[in-house]
């Protein structure tokens, strides 16, 4: 019996608690999140939220939440206001059947759409499946900072990948408010 089809559309609030426990093994039982606690669905929607209001995308799959995307603002300082973060994360079960991919195509589109003219991802190494599929949606290594992260005991590099979303304008128009 063939895969049934995975589906993206943007997260609402209703969402949260799903996309709260895609997110939970990453925080517990990995370093690809430093964060130490899960977040709780009551926080995700807090997170989505978030001003300025930045795309939250979720996959489904049978009506499951089975990954999320999402965009965040890259700085607080108003001259970065054309950048920003993006993060995907999935179910264990979804990983290499294109569903990060999916959700990066549509989240990409998103941002430039609403005139941010880069996006930046920190990737706590290594983690080649990350890697992987920032550099197949067209993500440059930047860099990386080392021993910069202290999880689990341990201390750990981040790299950073950047893509350009549009030209660099000389007198860029003010980024749209995502509006699901």
């Amino acid at each position: 019996m063939p895969d049934s089809p995975v589906d993206i559309r943007p997260a609402d609030s209703d969402d949260a608690d799903a996309v709260a426990a895609v997110y939970a093994p990453y925080v517990e039982r990995s370093v690809v999140s430093f964060e130490e606690v899960p977040p709780d669905g009551a926080e995700m929607a807090r997170r989505m939220l978030a001003q300025p209001r930045l795309p939250w995308l979720v996959a489904t799959r049978d009506g499951e939440v089975v990954g999320y995307a999402y965009a965040s603002q890259h700085r607080a300082r108003r001259g970065y206001r054309w950048s920003v973060e993006v993060s995907a994360y999935l179910n264990a079960s979804e990983h290499r059947r294109g569903t990060g991919r999916r959700l990066y195509d549509d989240l990409l589109t998103a941002v430039r759409g609403l005139g941010y003219v880069r996006a930046l991802a920190g990737i706590t190494l290594p983690n080649a499946a990350s890697v992987g599929l920032h550099e197949a949606v067209g993500f440059a290594q930047l860099g990386v900072f080392r021993g910069v992260g202290f999880k689990h005991g341990d201390w750990h590099d981040v790299g950073w990948w950047q893509l350009s979303l549009a030209a660099s304008p000389p007198d860029p128009p003010e980024p749209s408010t995502w509006s699901p």
